[in-house]
């Protein structure tokens, strides 16, 4: 008889979940369509490694409405995902899970953040009992919207539509501010070791 491998149980607090366009690489108001054009930022691959070294679990959540645009298709979307994971684990880190809405904002989904399917697929995946008290990072306010419904707490990076996002400033009362993801990630960690 086998008997089954434990089950790893994921604190919620140990959770950092991240949007990816303007938070882990360069945005575009034209789309990331192709493998060229997808840019991380290197502070931020360094950073979701940290997260990984310091004991959090690092997982995407990220709107690709350009496929159902056909500005990319999904295999497209797989091989920029593949860049990502190897960028990460070069840097000693790991991506548990990246979730991905390939709709448009008519199709009537409910993945396309602001709403929060796709982090319910994350906590799905990862197995885990609730979100509350994860992280939800962002340069939108839909990131930080789809992170509030499931009970993450909101952190605003002013990369990305960020600085737009701020300058706004609706529906931001909860929203703890950065520059930018490693600096989030900076003061995560020294919180951690205080």
């Amino acid at each position: 008889m086998l008997s089954s491998l434990p089950v790893t149980v994921i604190p919620p607090e140990k959770l950092v979940i991240l949007d990816r366009d303007g938070v882990i690489n360069y945005d575009s108001d034209a789309y990331i369509k192709s493998l060229a054009e997808w840019i991380p930022y290197p502070s931020a691959i360094s950073a979701m490694a940290r997260l990984t070294q310091a004991g959090f679990t690092v997982a995407v959540a990220t709107n690709q409405s350009g496929i159902a645009r056909g500005y990319y298709d999904e295999s497209t979307l797989d091989a920029m995902h593949e860049r990502l994971n190897a960028l990460v684990n070069a840097e000693g880190g790991e991506v548990a899970h990246i979730a991905y809405c390939p709709h448009g904002p008519d199709d009537q989904c409910d993945c396309r953040k602001p709403l929060p399917g796709l982090l319910t697929e994350i906590q799905q995946k990862l197995k885990l009992s609730s979100l509350q008290g994860s992280w939800m990072v962002g340069d939108s306010l839909r990131d930080l919207q789809a992170g509030e419904a499931v009970g993450c707490r909101s952190v605003l990076v002013k990369t990305g539509k960020g600085e737009k996002t701020l300058a706004k400033g609706a529906g931001l009362e909860h929203a703890l501010i950065y520059a930018d993801l490693a600096a989030f990630v900076d003061d995560l960690i020294a919180e951690l070791l205080d």
